[in-house]
């Protein structure tokens, strides 16, 4: 049984959620007067099945439990569309499409996860009354320390979390203390099994470093003998976490302090909002990129696109592309960047760069898998050997793909980087990206970025 295991979520994912689904599917064949017949149950089952694997897989009660309410409604719709999308394949591989009404199957895909959504809540309000109280666990914290007070205020901003913190046991001096606890010193740790059986306590987390194995292995001896559950707060927080998430390694548990975030379902919904958004904009902007292509062939010698070798994902060198804008096209082991009213930009070159238009066959990159319309931008080999000599975490920025457009460059760090000062200052949003990114903050950046191109900021 894990800290999160309680009698709500459980009823949630055998009976709640199951049952709404198939309420909902019989529902909308009753509201176009259409018969419930042996395909319909078929399909029922079928939806049963495939729910229940790919929101196990998703999980989005771990931030119902968190109390992370917008995050978990989107991981309930993120799930039900997944399914949609396997049974509507199954349904067009084995020909059952045909023996459905489309009306009814497109009502019951809207209505599925707004239903699921509403029981749920529905149900948590009937249990915030007489029974909630039964739910509620003490909990305790070996250690006032900067993680044990963490771990308490995260209790306190989550009350569905069902916990109630009591206080702390400590060993070190009064002085030696936080002065911001806002919970009771209940004793030392030779005090915590008595405490423990005396009043109940349900959860006992333990926030003390390795150093202090001996004084562990004899508490947990002594809580033998009482029923609380027990736990470590890991001392992760005081490095610098990126996506930092728990894992396990062929059944072995692991702690990921510095990962990417396009893992599992966020991965799948990074690259498909790419692929789509690549392929639709691709499409309406081909006629003028053939135009540009025309007059960058018609105002200068030299290709029409410009190649060079950037870095990508992990570290790795990628070729990306641009409408050439200047009359130089370096790759070296130096490469010095635009600047204002630079002789190597041609003609047509000043406005593709001010309007950003040289950079439309990124999104070639971008549908061949190499780029992200999101992201931190790529900067040529050479300034990636010049910089991460000189900014720490340099390289972190390629735990994700480079970008069209970034989170930096909606924030005025678009252009020259002249000095190192901006430089670190794009870094900072780069990695600032990497550890909250969401879809909706793409999202946000693409908006931001259709403002930044028509203000023409920075570009030259």
């Amino acid at each position: 049984m894990t800290v999160f295991d309680l009698p709500l979520i459980s009823f949630f994912q055998r009976v709640l959620d199951p049952l709404t689904i198939m309420v909902a599917l019989y529902a909308s064949a009753l509201g176009y007067a259409q018969p419930f017949d042996g395909y319909a149950l078929v399909l029922m089952i079928l939806a049963f099945f495939i729910s229940s694997s790919v929101y196990q897989y998703i999980d989005p009660y771990r931030n119902w439990r968190a109390g992370r309410m917008l995050a978990y409604a989107r991981d309930i719709l993120s799930g039900w569309a997944v399914t949609v999308a396997i049974l509507l394949f199954l349904g067009s591989v084995s020909g059952m499409n045909s023996h459905f009404d489309h009306a009814v199957v497109l009502t019951w895909f809207i209505v599925t996860p707004l239903a699921v959504l509403l029981t749920h809540v529905a149900a948590s309000a009937l249990v915030g009354g007489p029974n909630r109280k039964d739910e509620i666990r003490s909990a305790v914290v070996i250690g006032a320390n900067d993680v044990g007070l963490k771990f308490a205020s995260v209790i306190e901003r989550n009350p569905n979390l069902f916990m109630q913190m009591e206080g702390y046991f400590d060993d070190r001096a009064e002085e030696r203390r936080p002065a911001e606890m806002r919970h009771p010193m209940l004793g030392n740790m030779s005090e915590v099994a008595a405490y423990v059986r005396a009043h109940q306590i349900k959860m006992i987390y333990i926030s003390q470093p390795i150093s202090a194995q001996p004084r562990i292995r004899k508490l947990l001896d002594e809580l033998q003998d009482t029923t609380a559950s027990v736990y470590f707060l890991p001392d992760i927080y005081v490095f610098d976490l990126m996506q930092a998430r728990f894992d396990n390694v062929g059944g072995m548990p692991v702690i990921a302090i510095c990962e990417t975030p396009f893992t599992g379902l966020d991965g799948f919904v990074k690259r498909g909002s790419d692929i789509v958004l690549g392929l639709l904009i691709q499409l309406m902007l081909l006629p003028i990129m053939l135009v540009i292509a025309l007059a960058v062939k018609l105002t200068s010698p030299g290709p029409v696109i410009f190649r060079q070798r950037r870095y990508g994902l992990y570290g790795e060198e990628i070729i990306v592309y641009k409408f050439r804008s200047m009359s130089v096209a370096e790759d070296g082991a130096k490469v010095v960047q635009a600047t204002r009213n630079d002789q190597r930009v041609t003609r047509i070159g000043g406005f593709l760069r001010r309007s950003s238009l040289d950079e439309l066959p990124q999104f070639i990159n971008v549908l061949q898998g190499r780029m992200s319309i999101v992201g931190p931008r790529p900067h040529a080999v050479a300034h990636n050997e010049q910089y991460r000599k000189l900014i720490k975490g340099y390289m972190l920025r390629h735990k994700v793909k480079p970008g069209i457009t970034g989170w930096a460059q909606v924030n005025g760090m678009r252009g020259e980087t002249e000095t190192l000062d901006k430089m670190e200052a794009r870094i900072r949003y780069d990695l600032d990206y990497v550890r909250r990114w969401s879809l909706w903050l793409d999202i946000w950046i693409i908006v931001r970025t259709i403002a930044v191109v028509l203000k023409r900021e920075n570009a030259h």
